[in-house]
């Protein structure tokens, strides 16, 4: 960790802007083979919002640890979160024909370049975490991550959300809160707290403020799945109400889901207040998290 970190505080759209920007450079660098298959494992990364990679490097910058010493985590990131997408738009999961706007993978080519494509990015997640330059706590963000994606996290959370699907009865809140905790805010807590367990820092305010956005993130998404378009959205909207799938809008209500929703934001922002203003692009991102169109 030899380059000196950037630790000016950005508004969150630049900083964004320039996470997609490095996290894409390094995915081209790191991907670089000609084949299908490193075609189709680039395709599965391009064009998300790449927040997951950003809370890498925004934790990191909060830490002084240089973005340098962070890519490798972010890009690691966003590998499991395209790989997650990947596997559930198959036929045998959620079944959907786009995905950012675009072709899924296995639309664009099929099936089985899915399941490999998806197999591959996970692999190459742990590969990139694995090295060299990742310094002295690769081996805590490598168990944290396997914990954060598997049996005990988001494919556990994936797993009560098919489950649900063939339920007699639809979930509780309870059940939904606890559902979506492992399927969408393991992730993002592995994400917002890489930055300190770079640095050897405490995690724990940054865990709390993943906790509540992640859950935010979760009711926006509901929130978009009813008043969203799918043009913006870039995939099919209104799929949960056309199936009778209990979500926080159909328990709470919209207003509700809204008010929680920003609730949330609250906590999560209030969080950090043991970092002050160089806080302030991370309660940004809170903020978008329940604003977006997409």
């Amino acid at each position: 960790m030899s380059a000196a970190a950037d630790t000016r505080t950005r508004p969150f759209a630049e900083a964004l802007k320039d996470a997609q920007t490095r996290i894409t450079a390094h995915m081209e660098a790191r991907l670089a083979g000609g084949d299908d298959l490193h075609a189709a494992m680039r395709y599965a990364i391009t064009g998300g919002k790449m927040l997951r990679g950003f809370l890498v490097l925004e934790s990191a910058r909060l830490h002084g640890v240089p973005a340098e010493a962070a890519i490798e985590a972010a890009l690691a990131i966003e590998c499991i979160h395209a790989y997650s997408l990947v596997h559930d738009d198959l036929p045998c999961m959620d079944d959907d024909d786009l995905r950012r706007g675009q072709p899924t993978v296995h639309r664009k080519w099929d099936e089985a370049m899915a399941v490999l494509a998806g197999d591959s990015l996970q692999s190459f997640a742990f590969e990139l975490l694995a090295d060299p330059s990742v310094g002295a706590h690769a081996l805590t963000l490598i168990r944290g991550l396997a914990q954060s994606s598997g049996k005990d996290g988001m494919v556990s959370g994936q797993m009560l959300d098919i489950a649900a699907e063939t339920a007699n009865d639809p979930l509780t809140l309870e059940q939904i809160t606890r559902l979506q905790g492992r399927k969408t805010g393991c992730l993002i807590e592995w994400s917002a707290t890489a930055g300190a367990v770079l640095a050897g820092a405490d995690p724990a305010p940054l865990r709390q403020y993943a906790s509540a956005l992640g859950l935010a993130f979760q009711i926006a998404d509901d929130i978009l799945d009813v008043e969203g378009d799918a043009a913006k959205v870039g995939k099919a909207v209104r799929k949960d109400a056309d199936a009778g799938k209990a979500t926080f809008v159909s328990l709470l209500g919209l207003a509700e889901a809204k008010a929680r929703a920003q609730t949330l934001c609250d906590e999560a922002c209030a969080a950090l207040s043991l970092y002050g203003e160089d806080a302030e692009t991370l309660k940004e991102a809170a903020r978008f998290v329940i604003a977006r169109d997409s």
